[in-house]
């Protein structure tokens, strides 16, 4: 599957994720795990849930859409959640080595029942949703996979 590929050069993927050259801290931030073993821990907790990434994707990027129209203000999903997008000047780019570039968008959702709040990048439902990948512990906008779940279903 694309989605476990492994790049050629997985070390030098690897440094780009725990540099700060495309975003502050690193994508893995201060996580010491190896990038693959912070994706297969994440992955298997998402499998265990009965859930996929695409399926967690495309939550995202349907919530993050809704939030869109609400035009900065927060708009009610489902009479259970209130997403609110916030649109930022410029592009991020993935750092995995293929074309792919996202707008700088956070999307912030908050769950009524519980009071839990999220927030995530255009880039981040990419990276989640075609790597598997939720960032390290400890980085700017990881997320984990059953808090994730939690919220947005």
């Amino acid at each position: 599957e694309q989605l476990l590929r492994r790049p050629e050069d997985e070390q030098q993927l690897e440094e780009v994720m725990r540099s700060s050259k495309l975003v502050m801290g690193g994508f893995l931030g201060p996580d010491k795990r190896r990038l693959y073993d912070v994706i297969e821990e994440d992955l298997s907790v998402v499998w265990h849930l009965g859930y996929s990434v695409e399926d967690l994707g495309q939550r995202m990027q349907d919530l993050t859409q809704a939030g869109i129209e609400g035009m900065g203000c927060p708009m009610l999903v489902e009479n259970k959640l209130e997403v609110c997008v916030e649109e930022h000047k410029g592009m991020n780019v993935c750092p995995w080595p293929h074309k792919g570039v996202y707008r700088k968008r956070i999307t912030t959702v908050k769950r009524l029942d519980s009071g839990k709040t999220l927030r995530w990048t255009d880039l981040g439902i990419h990276m989640i949703r075609r790597h598997g990948f939720f960032e390290g512990r400890g980085s700017h906008y990881r997320i984990e996979p059953r808090e994730l779940i939690a919220v947005i279903f």
